[in-house]
């Protein structure tokens, strides 16, 4: 990785051998800008739901113990008035995320997931300048998030987006399957 910037790699894990792909920014940020927009959406949408569902299925499936989730219900999105959105990559709902204001101390990133077929193209990339530009819009300068200690694409991505480790915050209390990290705004 030598010479090369982290927000540029896309990796993924398949077979248990770790995959580490470059993108060339210049060339992969206009492209993906013109066939992808973020839309505002409720969660309990159609797109949304479905992608949360297969978000669920994915965490599911990597061996985390119930009580070491901490993603929200589609229920408890729509009762914490958390802002939610879609991403469309050629019409297709590719992605998603939420963002949920503490006032305007902190804004928390909330059931990010990236369908497979539409990672390493700048689509997680795209969603969090979305969600970092919507929380400094609303006056709120630090954004925090909670992931898996398995979701080593999703590390790879929020690290690269200057994202830094941290202590756990809010309700999260130390947990072993969980890593903490927050980004100043300001």
């Amino acid at each position: 990785m030598s010479g090369r910037s982290p927000d540029v790699a896309a990796v993924a894990r398949c077979s248990g051998t770790l995959h580490v792909r470059y993108i060339r920014p210049s060339s992969l940020r206009p492209m993906v800008r013109s066939r992808a927009h973020i839309t505002e959406a409720r969660p309990d949408s159609s797109d949304a739901l479905a992608l949360i569902a297969e978000l669920d299925a994915h965490l599911g499936s990597r061996g985390y113990p119930q009580q070491s989730r901490h993603g929200y219900s589609v229920q408890k999105l729509l009762r914490e008035a958390v802002a939610f959105f879609v991403v469309h990559y050629d019409g297709a709902s590719a992605a998603c995320a939420g963002v949920q204001l503490y006032g305007v101390e902190y804004a928390e990133v909330k059931r990010m997931y990236v369908q497979p077929a539409f990672r390493g193209i700048g689509l997680g990339k795209l969603m969090l300048n979305h969600l970092a530009e919507y929380a400094r819009q609303r006056g709120v300068t630090l954004l925090r998030l909670e992931t898996g200690i398995y979701e080593l694409a999703a590390i790879g991505l929020y690290e690269g987006f200057g994202f830094r480790r941290r202590l756990p915050f809010g309700e999260y209390r130390d947990d072993p399957f969980s890593l903490y990290y927050e980004k100043n705004l300001g």
